[in-house]
């Protein structure tokens, strides 16, 4: 089967990894070799002077959160400048929209291929960790599709906030506010618990925190911190309410 004959959303995914086959080189050390340095320097460094949290070595506890930071930061880093730059400069979308191509096909197929871009990563680091001992359920087998859920729920709001800014000045703000933030007080290093109360529910909030306490739950075998279906639903209302915006977005700036 050819891509024109691909269905309009398989027609983009097939595009993004045309794109990807040539630019793989550039991706190989944020998302493959940095969380693995993470894991390291963080898990068993500095774990060596934490010793154990919630009753497990410290290694194994962050796991998980460096497993969903990375799905994490995947989604939001390719859900800005590329799409910025689609319409801004190399104007992909408007050539895609002189085809049967709709907005809704060019938002699911930019989503599918950041999954699937993001996924790779996700099962290369937990191949990584089997050997560091990391894992300790085989409810870990779950991770990727919450990683999956994780990075829908991350990527649609972005890919809408791309769509409607004109300057990539704006993606600064969006980084130090809500990607540093967000990695650092999400549940990743240390329990939110630790955080000063007032500001826990900023925590809750965040996207990234659901999906790091359902990986948790996943390879340390335990209950999730809220019922599971809370924490499902909560990533759900983000990924459906992002790729709803996504595509109004889009469509008003194919206007132009």
């Amino acid at each position: 089967m050819t891509a024109g004959t691909l269905h309009p959303t398989l027609a983009v995914l097939n595009r993004q990894l045309t794109l990807y086959r040539r630019l793989w080189q550039a991706s190989i050390f944020s998302s493959f070799v940095l969380p693995v340095l993470f894991l390291i320097s963080i898990g068993i460094g500095v774990g060596r002077y934490v010793g154990s949290v919630e009753g497990v070595d410290y290694l194994s506890w962050i796991v998980p959160g460096v497993l969903a930071s990375t799905a994490f930061q995947i989604a939001l880093g390719e859900s800005t400048y590329a799409v910025l730059g689609d319409f801004k400069y190399v104007r992909a979308y408007h050539a895609m929209r002189a085809t049967p191509v709709r907005p809704v096909d060019m938002v699911c197929g930019h989503l599918l291929y950041l999954v699937l871009r993001a996924e790779a990563a996700v099962l290369a680091f937990l191949v990584v960790v089997v050997f560091f001992g990391g894992l300790h359920s085989p409810w870990s087998l779950a991770t990727p599709v919450v990683c999956g859920l994780l990075i829908a729920a991350t990527a649609a709001p972005v890919t809408a906030f791309a769509a409607r800014i004109d300057h990539d000045s704006y993606f600064s703000l969006l980084f130090r506010l809500v990607m540093i933030p967000s990695t650092l007080f999400a549940g990743v290093f240390f329990p939110v618990e630790q955080l000063p109360a007032v500001v826990r529910p900023l925590a809750y909030a965040s996207p990234m925190w659901h999906g790091v306490e359902m990986c948790r739950a996943a390879t340390l075998g335990r209950a999730t911190a809220w019922p599971l279906a809370v924490h499902v639903g909560y990533l759900l209302v983000w990924a459906v309410g992002g790729v709803a915006l996504a595509v109004l977005a889009f469509r008003r700036r194919l206007e132009d």
